[in-house]
């Protein structure tokens, strides 16, 4: 199937939805479809962010603008996974625990605005890796759209492109939570501190990265184009991880890759 026939395939279902609640964290999957929604059904498509401690820093802003742009209604709600039972003891399933409990409270606020359909923005793409999130997703009843019309990554990429949205080229950002290896706990400290490493890190330029966090030892992970410009700042990026509390500070030198701590598994 074509894109175009998928993107027609995606608005005609949800004009069969009705209205529709939308899990929204201003990244390119559910922005793309939250885009979609509000083309396809306007006013009757609602976007909600869940507003928490492993939201990555400026995450929520970027969120607002691109509800924003897209003109959709925007509903912004605080989760704070850490009270969840299962997740901040960091099992392996750690995202099971945590989907559970942000669709229960999607579900109060779909409740609330007489919604039935929740959509979700889990991709054909994202299904060849571990996804144990995807799990309660399904045991939930969440409706899929990307992986319904077997719609990859880049073709999400493509779509928001199509759309003219500011996403298009957006890297992938996970939770905090998956800068901890499993077994290892989940503090707001820590979040906080792998929040203000990559912060940094994104003021000196480097805009792919993730910081990973072994028991106080940083694991910093770029992209490999990037890692002789990074070792000339060595000196400065060392000094400000060790006044976050780091003891120790390293450089990945397999670069940037998404679900590094699922290579153990």
């Amino acid at each position: 199937m074509s894109i175009d026939k998928k993107i027609q395939s995606i608005l005609a279902a949800f004009k069969e939805r009705g209205r529709v609640l939308i899990a929204f964290s201003g990244g390119v999957d559910s922005s793309v479809l939250a885009a979609l929604a509000f083309r396809s059904i306007g006013t009757n498509a609602i976007a909600v962010t869940a507003d928490s401690q492993t939201f990555a820093p400026g995450e929520l802003e970027y969120a607002k603008a691109v509800a924003k742009e897209i003109g959709i209604s925007h509903i912004i709600i605080t989760y704070d996974e850490l009270k969840e039972p299962g997740f901040a003891e960091n099992p392996r399933d750690r995202c099971y625990h945590c989907k559970k409990g942000l669709i229960r409270e999607l579900k109060k606020i779909a409740a609330e605005h007489d919604i039935d359909t929740i959509i979700e923005g889990t991709n054909i793409s994202d299904l060849k890796g571990y996804r144990p999130g995807h799990r309660a997703v399904i045991e939930e009843g969440i409706h899929n759209p990307f992986v319904e019309f077997n719609v990859t990554k880049e073709e999400i990429r493509g779509i928001a492109r199509k759309l003219g949205l500011s996403v298009e080229q957006k890297p992938s950002m996970a939770c905090l939570s998956s800068r901890f290896p499993y077994g290892q706990a989940i503090t707001a400290y820590g979040l906080k501190r792998v929040g203000e490493a990559e912060t940094y890190l994104h003021g000196l330029g480097f805009n792919a990265l993730r910081v990973r966090d072994h028991a106080g030892i940083a694991r910093i992970e770029i992209m490999p184009g990037e890692m002789v410009r990074f070792l000339e700042m060595r000196e400065a990026v060392s000094n400000e991880f060790k006044r976050l509390g780091f003891s120790y500070v390293t450089l990945d030198l397999m670069g940037l890759r998404s679900g590094s701590m699922d290579e153990v598994i």
